[in-house]
């Protein structure tokens, strides 16, 4: 794990969007993985930012979405779909036929949904960078506490402390859907990089039980200590309770030292 710890959220946001910049750089045509919810919420708003000043363009990318709710419908407001029209799709020059979230059709048995979204990132090529939040327990994606370490995409029961959390975005509780398909971990691994965001006091905990505890379903997030590509985006305060954090510093001190040394070289 490449673990950067920032000043605050607008760094974090900031240092994410350069690390997709670069990508799409060298791979236009990139394929990948987003998130919903409030952390990635800045960053979008960096890439809109670099789109509308031509210094990015979304033309060749294609999407994949790392969950949706299971019974609601696209065009509903608080639908992931919804979310990802409002908060980037809208504001770049993506193809809305290149973005793909794990949606159930009516006429779809929910099932059937998870093995064809997993044909169609294969089709894709694969994700080539997958971008991450991680949940107060630990989940990335909708993979809660005791999700299998080797799941694909699907249906997956929402824990009551999720639902919690989540019942700010909707006006109706009856509404909120406690089912979702998701990502599995697997899935998520097959990445060839990963990025998660974390930013708030809210995340220190699990921040530290994921970078700091023992690999376990209990913390689904500590899975991607066995990933050889993850960089790890924190503010001081999702980093407060890490116990090693001056030697990711130090790490950081020194990698800046190297590249300097290459650059000069």
């Amino acid at each position: 794990m490449d673990i950067v710890i920032l000043k605050n959220s607008e760094q974090v946001a900031q240092t994410g969007a350069q690390q997709l910049q670069d990508l799409l750089a060298t791979k236009p045509d990139a394929v990948l993985g987003l998130a919903t919810g409030r952390t990635p919420l800045a960053l979008y708003q960096q890439l809109i930012a670099a789109c509308r000043d031509d210094s990015l363009s979304f033309a060749d990318v294609t999407t994949f979405n790392l969950d949706e709710y299971l019974g609601i419908r696209p065009e509903d407001s608080q639908s992931y779909r919804s979310y990802m029209q409002r908060e980037l799709f809208d504001h770049i020059d993506i193809d809305t036929a290149n973005t793909y979230l794990p949606e159930c059709a009516a006429d779809e048995s929910p099932l059937d949904v998870g093995p064809r979204y997993e044909e169609e990132i294969r089709v894709a090529g694969g994700i080539d960078l997958q971008v991450l939040g991680i949940g107060q327990n630990g989940h990335i994606g909708f993979n809660e506490p005791s999700s299998s370490l080797r799941s694909r995409t699907r249906i997956k029961t929402l824990t009551r402390e999720t639902i919690a959390n989540n019942r700010q975005y909707f006006d109706d509780p009856d509404s909120q859907p406690q089912l979702a398909i998701t990502m599995g971990i697997a899935t998520i691994m097959d990445a060839h990089e990963i990025l998660l965001l974390a930013t708030g006091a809210e995340k220190a905990e699990a921040v530290r039980q994921s970078i700091e505890g023992p690999v376990s379903s209990m913390w689904p997030a500590s899975i991607l200590q066995m990933h050889e590509r993850v960089t790890v985006l924190l503010d001081e305060e999702a980093a407060s309770a890490l116990a090693r954090r001056d030697y990711y510093n130090w790490v950081q001190d020194q990698k800046r030292r190297l590249l300097a040394q290459i650059e000069n070289s």
